[in-house]
C-alpha cells in the first residue's frame, strides 16, 4: 500500500472483473470546485459483462469461510484509509462537502466494513437452527433439520448522491452484500465519479491482496437510464440496493417487480421525519427546541435522508416562541453549496411549490443560487396540511414546515396521516408521558426509528440500528440499510433435511 496516497488523477474507466475498461463515449464531471475530468460512459453491454463476471465469482465466494470474507472487508477498509487524503481531496471537489464531513464519512465507511467483518466472524448473521432427529417419536419420527442463511447471488448497488462514501461504492449496501457472500456490481453516481473510481481502486487492491475472484466487484460509471434498467433487469442479478429519489427509485422498483423472476428491491426513497413537540416540553424549552431544529435542518445543506422536515406543535405562545427561534437561526444561516446543480434546482422548485400551497405562511424565505441552498421555513394549520398531500412530500434541502394543531386529538390525527418514514421524534418531558404513550403505537406503524428528545440527522452504525420504514421511506419495511442487520437483506434461509455433514455448509456442520 506504500505510495497509495499520492495525488489522484482519475483515468475515467469502469472496473469490470479486475480490468479497467473504457467505452466509446465519455461524460465530464461537474465539480463544485477544482478540475473537471472525463469518464467513460456506461452501457448495457458493460453491465452484462459485469453481471456475468459476478455470477462466475459467486459459487467460490459464497463458499468461502466467514473468516476469509471478513479479512477481505478489513483489507478494503485498510486500502481506503491508505488513500485517505486523495479521497478527501477529490470528494470535496466533486460534491462541495467540507473536508471534515468527508473525513467523518470515510471513518464511517471503514468503520462499518470492520463492524461487518467482526459480525460475520461470530456467525450471528446466519441464524443457525438445529432440530435433532427424533427417530422414536410417535406417531411419526422427526428428521434431522438444520437451518442456515445462505447468500442469494450477485447484488446490484446504486451509489447515492448525498453520501459519496458511506452509501456509494464501498458503502453500506456493498459492505453488507460482500459480508453476506454476494458479489456486487455498483452503478456509480454521476455526482462523484472520481470518488467512486478511487474507492474502486481500493477494492481492487484488496481483491488482489486477499486472492478473491476478480468478478466479486465491478463498477460501471455514468450512462443514461438504460444502464440502470439493464442492471436491475439482468437475469443474473438477485437483489438491488438503492438510495435516491422517490421517482427514480419507484421506476426501478417497478422494473424489479415486472421481471419474469421478480427480485427484492431495497430502496430508500424519501422521508420528512416528523417531530412531535409535546406541551410540557414546549413550556420548558420552546426557544431552545427551535434553535436545535434549525441547526438540524441546515446541517449539510439539509441533504440528509433523516432531515427532520416537519415539526408538529400545539397552537399557543410556546409555538410562537419555537417558530421565532427557528426563524431567527435559519435566517442567519448563510448559503451552502449543494451536491449538484440539479439537486439545487430541485430544492428551489420544491420550496416554490410549498410557498404557493393554500394556507402556507412563509416565515423565512430566500433566493437560492445556481448550486447554493438557503433555508426556507413555512407554517400551516393542521386542517390545511391534512387536506394537501403535497405538504407531506420531501423537499431535499434545508426546508422546514411547522404544522400547527389545535389540541391533542388533532396531534393524533396528523400522526395517523403521515406516510412511511425513516424516523419520528417525540420531544417530551415527564408530564407528556400520557400523550406520548398514545402516539407511540401510531408512530411504530409509521417509522423505522423513534427518538425521544433528540434530532435524527445522526445515524449510528451498530447492531440495533434500523434505517428503513414503511413505503415510501423504503420499499421493504422489514429491512435496514444501516447496521449489521442489513446483511440479512442478501441472505435467504435454507433448510437441510437429513443431509450428510460432509455436504452441509461448513458453518452448519
Amino acid at each position: 500500500m506504500d505510495g497509495a496516497d499520492a495525488p489522484f488523477t482519475p483515468h475515467g474507466k469502469h472496473l469490470i472483473a479486475g480490468r479497467w475498461t473504457g467505452s466509446g463515449s465519455s461524460f465530464a464531471s461537474d465539480p463544485a470546485h477544482g478540475p473537471s475530468h472525463a469518464f467513460s460512459t456506461g452501457t448495457p453491454a458493460l453491465v452484462d459483462e459485469a453481471c456475468r463476471a459476478a455470477e462466475g465469482a459467486f459459487p467460490a465466494y459464497a463458499a468461502m469461510s466467514a473468516e476469509r470474507r471478513a479479512g477481505f472487508l478489513d483489507r478494503i477498509a485498510d486500502e481506503i484509509e491508505a488513500r485517505a487524503d486523495a479521497i478527501t481531496l477529490i470528494g470535496t471537489q466533486e460534491t462541495g462537502l467540507p473536508e471534515a464531513r468527508l473525513q467523518g464519512e470515510r471513518g464511517r465507511t471503514t468503520g462499518q466494513l470492520r463492524l461487518f467483518a467482526a459480525h460475520i466472524r461470530t456467525g450471528s448473521h446466519l441464524d443457525l437452527r438445529h432440530d435433532a432427529a427424533l427417530p422414536d417419536r410417535a406417531p411419526l419420527p422427526r428428521p434431522d433439520l438444520r437451518l442456515i442463511q445462505r447468500p442469494i447471488g450477485p447484488v446490484a448497488v446504486f451509489g447515492a448522491s448525498n453520501f459519496p462514501l458511506a452509501f456509494s461504492t464501498a458503502g453500506g449496501d456493498t459492505a453488507a452484500a460482500l459480508a453476506a457472500g454476494c458479489p456486487v456490481v455498483v452503478k456509480g453516481h454521476g455526482a462523484h465519479p472520481g470518488t467512486g473510481e478511487i474507492v474502486a481502486e481500493a477494492i481492487l487492491a484488496a481483491i488482489r491482496a486477499c486472492d478473491m475472484p476478480e468478478g466479486v466487484f465491478s463498477l460501471v460509471q455514468g450512462g443514461d437510464r438504460s444502464v440502470g434498467q439493464a442492471l436491475v433487469q439482468h437475469p443474473l442479478i438477485a437483489a438491488v440496493g438503492f438510495t435516491g429519489s422517490l421517482g427514480g427509485g419507484r421506476a426501478l422498483f417497478d422494473l424489479c417487480a415486472a421481471r419474469p423472476d421478480p427480485i427484492p428491491f431495497f430502496g430508500e426513497l424519501g422521508s420528512v421525519n416528523p417531530m412531535f413537540l409535546l406541551p410540557e416540553a414546549m413550556q420548558a424549552r420552546a426557544a431552545s427546541l427551535g434553535e436545535g431544529w434549525a441547526a438540524s435542518l441546515a446541517m449539510g445543506a439539509g441533504q440528509f435522508c433523516t432531515n427532520p422536515g416537519i415539526a408538529v406543535v400545539l397552537r399557543g405562545p410556546e409555538a410562537d416562541a419555537f417558530m421565532d427561534a427557528a426563524a431567527t437561526a435559519l435566517g442567519a444561516t448563510g448559503p451552502q453549496v449543494m451536491l449538484t446543480p440539479g439537486i439545487a434546482e430541485a430544492y428551489a422548485r420544491g420550496a416554490a411549490d410549498y410557498a404557493r400551497q393554500p394556507g402556507v405562511r412563509e416565515l423565512v424565505s430566500a433566493k437560492p443560487g445556481p448550486r447554493e441552498a438557503r433555508p426556507f421555513l413555512f407554517a400551516v394549520d393542521a386542517a390545511d396540511w391534512l387536506d394537501n398531500p403535497v405538504l407531506g412530500e420531501e423537499v431535499f434541502g434545508p426546508l422546514g414546515l411547522v404544522v400547527v394543531v389545535e389540541d391533542a386529538g388533532q396531534i393524533m390525527t396528523v400522526a395517523q396521516a403521515f406516510r412511511g418514514q425513516l424516523t419520528a421524534t417525540l420531544h417530551m418531558d415527564d408530564g407528556d408521558a400520557g400523550l406520548a404513550a398514545r402516539l407511540l403505537p401510531v408512530l411504530e406503524c409509521k417509522a423505522g426509528r423513534i427518538l425521544a428528545n433528540g434530532f435524527p440527522t445522526g445515524v449510528e452504525v451498530c447492531d440495533a440500528m434500523v434505517h428503513g420504514g414503511p413505503y415510501p421511506a423504503s420499499t421493504n419495511f422489514g429491512a435496514t440499510s444501516v447496521g449489521t442487520l442489513s446483511i440479512r437483506r442478501f441472505l435467504r434461509p435454507v433448510c437441510y433435511q437429513n443431509l450428510p455433514a460432509s455436504l452441509l455448509p461448513i458453518e452448519a456442520r
